[in-house]
């Protein structure tokens, strides 16, 4: 692909918070652009980018599913993402390597929890967004309200480049702003629309959004500022170029609207997304650092450049092993060529290439610069892992990957089952980042850990269905940490005398705590030789892996900080093992001669209820031990209620929520931070721990 073919080329992401609109779109997209030939409604479970059985069933979105599809001469890679708190991994591999993100809001719930989620992900990775704000069509919709809220809840410079026509039920089409033009609707089919001058009703608004949208454009190049401000009118191309320059640079987020499932704007939205959003070509080479020195590295996006590829997504697959979506950022990728991934200084080989759309495949030779695309059957990469040229090396910056916040136990139901089930954890391990297994020392049972319930549940179900191993659930178990008040010096001391050569390593640490959120860190002061420096890394080692395992619960101990400030050493019989023993030893009579306490979970949680029932689900969030932030009024006669709860509590609360508001309240939460557990609470949770134990 030339440079000026990548010029057209567009990498794009439809995210939001669940239920907002992002699969429907994306049907209409491939709709309109011909991909596909009829429209399947996720409702009916017949979305083409929801292809999981899971996903067939529930209605909603949980993986991430890429197609591309031609629209008006430009070649357009999208993503359709999730919007479900427990699947955020799906959106942040994708948006690690999108160039441009179309988010999607509902005009009448507006900023929702997960859409903040999805906004500071983007920030995250700089990626330049425009807003689409959907589901005009419905009672309480309000285009306005929403941009406001864009300003306010994400602090992002929200610019419309359309108005509605009408609101609700009398939501016909949209005013083009910048060709000033009116684009009805004349049936909810999508095909039939005209374009003619603005309503008389809607002009004397549409020429102030004009003014604020002609601003913004202008403050994109000193040129342009002078024009606008000597009064001159800028053209239709100064306009879009300032807005594409500014858009690009992420200082403003141009806004359009429609009703995605009435078929109305989804055409303009499309226009907006090539007209403003990057290409491969706008955004700055990507930086990564030399596998061999460690200096920084970047690479163009050019297929002249040496190859540069990053792997962000594993799938297994039932036939070749597993399938690896990459991102090809420089450099050409090859079927039937040797590859290297330098994290692991291993060689892969390029057997055979595909582009995906949603489930099905088409073979490709090669994939170029500025392409999304999978290899079919890599031994040994991973998320998150580069594929370059064995001569030019590069190490991409990998993916954030949050940590699980829930676990349960899992036990196979059969002895077959229980041969089964390795093999099915490690392909769902290998596949969901935010996936672990591990084995409880105490009880010998399985246990698995995820971003929620319904993340869990999804796994299990799947376990059954793709790898037919039955396996049942114990009760959700929260994913505690232990922490420490004090500092203490404590001294490990491991000598052992054999016949031969024996063992020593004698360190003092002083173990205290580290800032809320720094984790681990270690320095020494030692001074004079008492203990070499090669010895420092392994007593940092013993020190670090002894804090898997806390005192109170066996739960992994944070923020800690551990200063190496005596000891001593043997000429003959001191070596890294002994020190690094001496250093776990140590930590371990920290902890216990501290003041150890347990951390839990929180969760941000917006419940959207009826004001009948305000005062009940207040006294229930109260009840859970929840903080009320804030009310709010929400649309159609609701209010939103933000709180700060334990995971611990919230187990179930979905159905005590539709019990108290009789099915008509709803709610969404993700992980805000870890807070100290009260005392009652914590002594409660030890002394069960201790009585499994006993």
């Amino acid at each position: 692909m030339s440079q000026a073919d990548l010029s057209k080329v567009r990498n794009i992401g439809i995210a939001a918070h669940i239920d907002a609109g992002k699969t429907t779109t994306t049907e209409r997209i491939l709709y309109y652009t011909g991909k596909i030939h009829k429209l399947g409604e996720v409702h009916a479970g017949a979305a083409t980018m929801d292809f999981m059985i899971q996903e067939k069933e529930r209605g909603i979105t949980i993986q991430s599913a890429v197609t591309a599809a031609e629209w008006d001469g430009y070649h357009i890679n999208i993503i359709d993402t999730p919007g479900h708190v427990d699947f955020t991994m799906e959106v942040e591999r994708s948006l690690r390597v999108l160039d441009g993100v179309v988010a999607v809001f509902c005009a009448v719930a507006g900023v929702q929890p997960q859409s903040e989620t999805v906004w500071r992900q983007a920030n995250r990775y700089s990626v330049p967004r425009i807003a689409y704000i959907n589901k005009m069509d419905r009672t309480g919709a309000d285009f306005f309200n929403v941009v406001e809220r864009l300003r306010d809840r994400l602090g992002s410079n929200a610019v419309p480049v359309q108005i509605p026509i009408g609101e609700e039920s009398a939501f016909i089409g949209v005013v083009d702003l910048i060709r000033q033009k009116a684009i009805t609707y004349k049936d909810d089919t999508g095909v039939n629309f005209e374009e003619g001058d603005i309503p008389a009703n809607l002009q004397e608004q549409a020429a102030e959004w004009r003014e604020k949208m002609v601003e913004a454009a202008a403050e994109s190049s000193e040129e342009l500022t002078m024009k606008f401000l000597e009064g001159e009118s800028l053209s239709e191309a100064e306009i879009v170029e300032g807005l594409r320059k500014r858009t690009i640079a992420n200082e403003i987020v141009p806004v359009v609207c429609g009703s995605s499932f009435k078929n109305k704007g989804v055409q303009p939205m499309l226009d907006s997304a090539c007209a403003y959003l990057p290409s491969p070509l706008d955004i700055p080479p990507v930086h990564g650092t030399d596998p061999h020195t460690g200096a920084e590295l970047t690479r163009k996006h050019s297929s002249e450049e040496p190859l540069s590829a990053l792997v962000f997504k594993i799938k297994p697959d039932e036939y070749s092993g597993k399938l690896a979506f990459v991102r090809v950022y420089s450099g050409v990728l090859k079927t039937n060529t040797v590859v290297e991934n330098p994290k692991l200084r291993k060689r892969e080989r390029i057997g055979r290439l595909v582009k995906m759309h949603a489930d099905h495949r088409e073979d490709v030779t090669e994939l170029v610069a500025g392409d999304l695309g999978a290899v079919v059957g890599l031994k040994q990469s991973i998320t998150g892992d580069t594929l370059t040229s064995e001569s030019n090396g590069i190490i991409l910056e990998t993916l954030f990957v949050p940590e699980p916040v829930i676990s349960v136990a899992l036990e196979p139901k059969t002895k077959a089952d229980q041969d089964k089930l390795g093999v099915a954890l490690a392909k769902l391990v290998e596949e969901d980042p935010t996936f672990h297994t591990s084995t409880n020392p105490d009880t010998g049972q399985t246990m698995i850990s995820g971003m929620g319930e319904l993340h869990l549940e999804i796994i299990v179900d799947r376990m059954l269905r793709e790898f037919n191993v039955d396996a049942s659930v114990g009760r959700p178990q929260v994913a505690y940490k232990e922490a420490i008040r004090k500092t203490v010096k404590v001294e490990g001391n491991f000598i052992r005398q054999t016949g031969g050569r024996g063992q020593h390593g004698h360190v003092w640490l002083e173990v205290g705590p580290n800032e809320p959120g720094k984790g681990f860190s270690f320095e020494s002061k030692i001074v004079g030789g008492v203990i070499p420096k090669e010895y420092f890394p392994a007593v940092k080692t013993g020190a670090e892996e002894a804090c898997s395992a806390g005192i109170l619960g066996g739960y992994p101990v944070v923020d800690v900080k551990v200063t190496l400030v005596d000891g001593s050493f043997h000429q003959v019989d001191s070596n890294e093992m002994a020190f690094k023993i001496a250093g776990s030893m140590a930590l371990k009579e920290g902890l216990r001669a501290n003041e150890c306490y347990l951390k839990e979970p929180m969760m941000k949680v917006e419940v959207v209820v009826p004001d009948d029932y305000l005062g009940d689900v207040i006294g229930d969030l109260n009840g859970r031990r929840g903080k009320v932030e804030g009310v709010d009024p929400g649309p159609g006669g609701t209010q939103v209620l933000n709180a700060v709860v334990p995971l611990a509590e919230m187990f179930g609360y979905s159905t005590s929520l539709r019990s108290r508001t009789q099915g008509r309240g709803s709610y969404s939460m993700e992980f805000g931070c870890y807070e100290e557990v009260p005392r009652a609470i914590q002594e409660n949770i030890v002394s069960r721990l201790a009585g499994k134990v006993g």
